[in-house]
C-alpha cells in the first residue's frame, strides 16, 4: 500500500507568486491611472478647475475712488467728498447665525423683523448692503460685535461746507455719490472718476486673504474751479433772508454776474434746503429758481424798449412824449401811471417808469422788428449756461399777439423770463450791448453777440443811472461812490387768467455805471408786510449786496465828488458835536453812509 498524498509545495509557493504579482499590477495600474488623471487635471483641463477654484473663493471687487473736489473762484472748496465706511452682510452666512442677529440688529439700530426680512429676502445672495456711508468709528462699533458674515468697506460721500447758501448751484449726490441736482448733475461726468478693481481671495468667511491682481486702476475725479465767489454768494443768501424776512415774502432770487465775462459770480434762492441731509426735503425747496422759475419782467423791460425805439431811428433821447392825464384807454384796459407825468423825454420815461410813455415808445415799432428786438437780447430762449433745466421764458411770435400784446410788453407783460434771463440782458447794456452767454466755470468765456450798437447801450444806460437818484423810483439801490444804473419792476402775478393782488418785485442794475463790473437783479415774490414796490423791496437788497460785493472785489469809485461830500458832511457833523461828548468819541463813522430816502409814492410805478 502506498502512504498519504503530500501537498505539492512548490505549487504553493507559485500561486503567492501570482498573486502578489496580481496585487502589484494591480497597483501600478491605479498609480498610472492617478498619475494620469491628476496629469489631465493640471494640464489638459487645468483651466476649467482653476476657473471652479475661483468661482469658489476668489472675487472682483470695485475699488472706490473719489468725486472731483468743487472749488470757488478763489479755490475755496465748496464741495468735497470725504471717506466714510458701508457696512455690508453675506445674508448665507448670517442666516446660519441666527442667533446673533439680534445683537447685529441692535448694533446696526434697525428693528429685529426688518433685518430677518431683508435677509431672508436675499438668502441665495453673497452681499447686501447693512448700512451705507457712515462714520468710520460707527462701522468700526459695528464690526467690533465679530458678527460672523459681517463685513465694512470703503465708500465717499459728499460734503458741502456752505450748506444752504449754495445748495441750489451745487445741487447734490446719491447715496452712489452721482449728481442729481445743479452742477453735480451738469458736470457728473468729468467729476465722478473711474472706480478700479482688484481680484481678492476670501476664505468662506468672506473675509480677503489675498490680494492676487490689480485689474483696473481708479481714477479719481477731476476737480472743477466755478466762477461763483463764495463770499459774495454768502451776501447775497444773507440780504435775501433778511428781505424775506423783514417783508413776510413767499420766496425770492439774486443773481451776480460779470458784466465782462458773463461769468455768475452769485445765485442764492430761497427757500433752500440743507444739501448735507437731503433726505425729507421738500421738492419745491430744491429747484433753483433763478434758472427754471418765470416771472413777467415789469418795468424792467422799459431800457429795452428805449432801446429799440432808439436803434430804429424812430426817436433820440430828446424826444418828448405827453402822458396827460396819467391814464390810457387801450380796447378795453386802461394803462395808468402811478402819477401824471404829463410832458417826458425818453429819460424821464425810465426814471419815473412811465407805462404810458413805454406804450408809446413801441407803438411806432414794426411788430416783427420789436419781437426780433427782445430776443436779441435773450428773451425767449435759453441762456445756454449749462444749467440743467433753464427755462426759456415766454416770448410769443407775432403772429399770435393781439392788439395789447406789444404795448403790454412795452412795460413787461405779456412775456415771461427767468432772473438768469434778466441779468443777461442787462449786463448786455452794460457791455456795450454784447450778450455774452453766462457761465459757473472760472474763465470760460463764451463768443459775444452784438444786439445792439455800443452809443445806443451806453445812451440808455445813462438814462437808467437816473432811477437811483433824486427822483428816481429806486433811490434806496444808490450806493455811497458808485454811479448806479438800474431799474425797478412791480409786476402783479398771473392768476387764473387774470392778475392777483400780489405782486413780483425786480429790481435789476449795474454798478459802477460809468465803467460796469456787475450785473445784477433782485425778485422777491408776494412781500406782505408794507410796501410792494421794487424801489422798497428789492433795491435795499441789491444795495447792501453790492457795497460789500464792490469792495471784495476792489472795484474803485466812480463818484468820488459824493463821496468826499459826504465824508466831509460827516466830519463836520463829528467835530460839532465833540464838545458834548465828557468821553473820548466812538467813531463809527456811520453818517458816512447815505441815510434811507423813501420815495413819495414808493418804489416803481
Amino acid at each position: 500500500m502506498t502512504g498519504p498524498a503530500r501537498p505539492n509545495r512548490n505549487r504553493s509557493a507559485f500561486n503567492l507568486r501570482g498573486r502578489m504579482l496580481l496585487v502589484g499590477v494591480a497597483l501600478g495600474l491605479c498609480s498610472v491611472a492617478l498619475v494620469g488623471r491628476a496629469a489631465y487635471v493640471q494640464l489638459v483641463n487645468a483651466d476649467f478647475y482653476q476657473r471652479q477654484g475661483e468661482a469658489r473663493f476668489v472675487r472682483e471687487i470695485p475699488i472706490p475712488t473719489s468725486r472731483g473736489m468743487i472749488t470757488d473762484r478763489n479755490g475755496e472748496p465748496v464741495a468735497v467728498s470725504t471717506p466714510v465706511e458701508s457696512v455690508w452682510g453675506n445674508p448665507q452666512e448670517l442666516l446660519r447665525h441666527p442667533d446673533r442677529l439680534p445683537e447685529l440688529a441692535r448694533a446696526l439700530g434697525v428693528p429685529l423683523d426688518q433685518l430677518t426680512t431683508r435677509l431672508s429676502q436675499r438668502a441665495d445672495k453673497e452681499f447686501v448692503y447693512l448700512k451705507r456711508r457712515i462714520n468710520p468709528d460707527q462701522a468700526k462699533a459695528i464690526l467690533a460685535h465679530n458678527v460672523p458674515g459681517v463685513f465694512s468697506q470703503r465708500e465717499f460721500r459728499r460734503f458741502y461746507p456752505q450748506g444752504e447758501a449754495m445748495a441750489h448751484v451745487l445741487g447734490f449726490t446719491n447715496i452712489d455719490d452721482r449728481g442729481q441736482e445743479g452742477l453735480e448733475l451738469a458736470f457728473d461726468e468729468w467729476l465722478r472718476g473711474k472706480p478700479g478693481s482688484k481680484r481678492v481671495i476670501r476664505d468662506r468667511h468672506g473675509r480677503i486673504v489675498e490680494n492676487i491682481d490689480l485689474v483696473r486702476a481708479a481714477e479719481p475725479g477731476k476737480d472743477l474751479t466755478l466762477s461763483i465767489d463764495r463770499r459774495i454768494q454768502f451776501l447775497a443768501y444773507r440780504e435775501l433772508r433778511n428781505a424775506l424776512t423783514a417783508h413776510k415774502a413767499s420766496s425770492g432770487s439774486v443773481v451776480v454776474l460779470d458784466v465782462a465775462t458773463g461769468e455768475v459770480l452769485a445765485m442764492v434762492n430761497l427757500p433752500s434746503y440743507n444739501p448735507n441731509a437731503v433726505t425729507g426735503t421738500a421738492q419745491d425747496t430744491q429747484r433753483n429758481r433763478a434758472v427754471t422759475d418765470l416771472v413777467e419782467p415789469g418795468s424792467t423791460m422799459k431800457p429795452i424798449t428805449v432801446a429799440a425805439a432808439l436803434n430804429a431811428g424812430k426817436i433820440t433821447a430828446a424826444t418828448r412824449f405827453d402822458t396827460n392825464p396819467g391814464t390810457m384807454a387801450l380796447g378795453r384796459y386802461t394803462i395808468r401811471d402811478h402819477h401824471n407825468y404829463g410832458v417826458l423825454d425818453v429819460t424821464g420815461i425810465v426814471t419815473k417808469s412811465s407805462n404810458l410813455g413805454a406804450v408809446k415808445l413801441a407803438e411806432p415799432l414794426p411788430n416783427q422788428y420789436f419781437y426780433d428786438f427782445i430776443r436779441g437780447f435773450g428773451y425767449g430762449s435759453a441762456p445756454q449756461s449749462g444749467f440743467p433745466g433753464e427755462a426759456a421764458g415766454v416770448l410769443m411770435p407775432p403772429a399770435r399777439w393781439n392788439g395789447l400784446t406789444k404795448s403790454t410788453m412795452a412795460y413787461g407783460y405779456g412775456l415771461s423770463a427767468t432772473p438768469l434771463q434778466i441779468a443777461q440782458a442787462y449786463a448786455a447794456l452794460g457791455n456795450h450791448g454784447r450778450v455774452i452767454a453766462p457761465t459757473f466755470v472760472k474763465g470760460q468765456i463764451n463768443e459775444p453777440r452784438q444786439a445792439v450798437a455800443p452809443e445806443i447801450a451806453d445812451q440808455v444806460l445813462a438814462m437808467m443811472q437816473t432811477v437811483t437818484e433824486p427822483g428816481g423810483t429806486a433811490k434806496q439801490a444808490a450806493i455811497l461812490g458808485y454811479h448806479v444804473a438800474g431799474k425797478t419792476g412791480t409786476a402783479r402775478q398771473a392768476s387764473g387768467g387774470g392778475y392777483a393782488r400780489r405782486y413780483t418785485t425786480t429790481f435789476a442794475g449795474l454798478v459802477p455805471s460809468t465803467h460796469p463790473r456787475f450785473a445784477t437783479v433782485v425778485v422777491i415774490n408776494d412781500p406782505q408786510a408794507g410796501s410792494y414796490f421794487a424801489g422798497l423791496v428789492s433795491a435795499p437788497v441789491f444795495r447792501s449786496v453790492m457795497e460789500d460785493a464792490l469792495r471784495l472785489m476792489d472795484v474803485p469809485p466812480d463818484d468820488i465828488e459824493t463821496w468826499l461830500a459826504a465824508q466831509a458832511r460827516g466830519e463836520a457833523r463829528r467835530q460839532a458835536a465833540l464838545p458834548k461828548l465828557p468821553v473820548a468819541l466812538d467813531e463809527t463813522y456811520d453818517d458816512l453812509t447815505i441815510p434811507p430816502a423813501m420815495a413819495e409814492g414808493g418804489g416803481d410805478r
